[in-house]
This record gives structure tokens, sequence and C-alpha cells, in this order.
């Protein structure tokens, strides 16, 4: 059974920084893109980073130059490091293990808050 876990979300102030961890268990992880996503209330779900199995890297115009997706094969987990933070980046985070166009798995999420 595939799980992907979440953490590292919380509250931080504007111009903070947070980094956040998925981790993949139950299935082979290091030949699969993973992504970010996000979700604030009362909007779509929005594409925040995507990481290949080659390690090719694409970002949301809005995050771009501020957050960095990288992934650690041995620890199967895939992290999210983001910085100058903004009140905008607060939402519901969720993580994405891409099997095909036709299979994926996906995270409970977890909540960033970026409020002084």
């Amino acid at each position: 059974q595939v799980q992907v876990v979440e953490s590292g979300g919380g509250l931080v102030q504007p111009g903070g920084s947070l980094r956040l961890s998925c981790v993949v268990s139950g299935g082979i992880f290091n030949i699969y893109t993973m992504a970010w996503y996000r979700q604030a209330p009362g909007k779509q779900r929005e594409l925040v980073a995507v990481i290949t199995s080659s390690e090719d890297t694409n970002y949301g115009d809005s995050v771009k130059g501020r957050f960095t997706i990288s992934r650690d094969n041995a620890k199967n987990t895939v992290y999210l490091q983001m910085n100058s933070l903004k009140p905008e980046d607060s939402a519901a985070y969720y993580c994405e293990l891409r099997i095909s166009d036709y299979l994926d798995y996906w995270g409970q999420g977890t909540q960033v808050t970026v409020s002084s």
C-alpha cells in the first residue's frame, strides 16, 4: 500500500522560510515524478513545483525564485524549501506521487500560514 505523508507546515511571519517534507512508503520512489500543489480556501488547487526522476524541475510562476523542490531517493523523500514567504502563500500544501497520467497518489496535506 503506497502512502504519501507530508510534514513541515506551520505558522511563519512574512519573509520567513519553511521546509516541507513528503515521505513515500510502500512503493518505488526514485523512478517517478513528484510534485507539490497547494490549495487556499475558495481557490482551485494549483501546481507549485515538480521534480522528475532525472531531477528536472519546474515551478509555478508565483513561486519562481523563492521556492526550491528537491528529492532524496535514498530517503524516499521530496522537499519543498520555501523562502521569502508571503501571506498569499498561505494554503494547504499537498504532495503528489505521479505514477502515470492516469494513476497518482496524494498525501493528506500540511497547512502553511504566513501571517504577522
